[in-house]
């Protein structure tokens, strides 16, 4: 499923469970790690000592990446390390998309102060930037399921999402994992966009039949489905927790309209407030 992972980190989230998830995957799947410190160039961290000019950022940024392949030296994962200079998120997804990087981990939640860029705006932006799939996770859990016995999927029935789906099923093929297909559909915004998306019952449950007739083309047969109505990014989250679900694969954005509305950025509150791991799929 994945090749090469990137795991930027810092110093918070060498500490996280995802460093120990991303290496749980990457044991699982063959593929190696790795790790990424972005010295934020937008920040003052040219110092002077003994007359040389120092880079304190780089100084920090390579004492973490040791730090954190020491943790994945003990796991047996293979990995590589480096440390670039940039602003964060835009440094990331350039350095994942020049190393053809098929997966981005990033950590998310955290009190403030907790960790310096990882956890506020970076993260997002590299969800909505990123190409290839994010997998975002909150930094302070204990720990996640791993492999996933079940997969949640939320659609709008955007091209988009059914993308991100398809995504999702194939990773469900490869754990042999159920799958549950959601349509979240909040009707004050449906009211104003009729004109977008058609009638709101009927669109969700189109949208619920694309995903699940994906799902029977890939061989995954352990599928249920859900059609909700209310806020979209709560309803996928109570679901996920009703039903004890493992992770949430969904699309990053859409192109426009109501596909922007209900999946850019119900996809971004998701990202936000999940309690599990999400990966996001970009469009083109």
């Amino acid at each position: 499923m994945y090749d090469r992972i990137l795991l930027p980190v810092d110093e918070a989230a060498v500490e996280s469970s995802l460093l120990y998830h991303a290496a749980e995957i990457a044991t699982w799947d063959g593929a190696s790690v790795e790790l990424l410190y972005v010295a934020d160039t937008t920040r003052d961290s040219v110092t002077v000592a003994e007359g040389d000019l120092i880079d304190v950022l780089v100084g920090e940024g390579e004492d973490v990446v040791a730090e954190a392949a020491e943790i994945l030296d003990s796991l047996d994962v293979d990995y590589t390390t480096t440390v670039q200079q940039g602003t964060p998120a835009r440094t990331i997804v350039d350095y994942a998309e020049q190393g053809s990087h098929d997966l981005i981990a990033m950590p998310t939640h955290g009190r403030e102060g907790l960790s310096r860029y990882l956890l506020g705006s970076v993260t997002g932006k590299v969800v909505r930037l990123a190409p290839m799939p994010v997998l975002t996770a909150p930094i302070e859990a204990e720990g996640f399921e791993f492999p996933y016995d079940s997969l949640l999927l939320p659609t709008d029935g955007s091209d988009a999402a059914l993308d991100a789906a398809r995504h999702g099923i194939a990773f469900a093929a490869e754990l042999d994992a159920s799958v549950h297909v959601i349509s979240a559909t909040d009707d004050s915004l449906l009211a104003d966009a009729s004109d977008v998306v058609g009638d709101g019952d009927g669109a969700a449950q189109a949208a619920v039949d694309a995903v699940v007739e994906a799902a029977e083309t890939a061989g995954v047969e352990d599928v249920t489905t859900h059609l909700e109505s209310g806020d979209p990014d709560e309803v996928i989250l109570e679901t996920a927790e009703r039903e004890g679900l493992d992770a949430i694969v969904m699309g990053a954005t859409g192109r426009h309209g109501i596909e922007r509305v209900l999946l850019g950025s119900v996809a971004e509150k998701t990202v936000r407030k999940a309690d599990i791991p999400v990966i996001t799929v970009g469009g083109d």
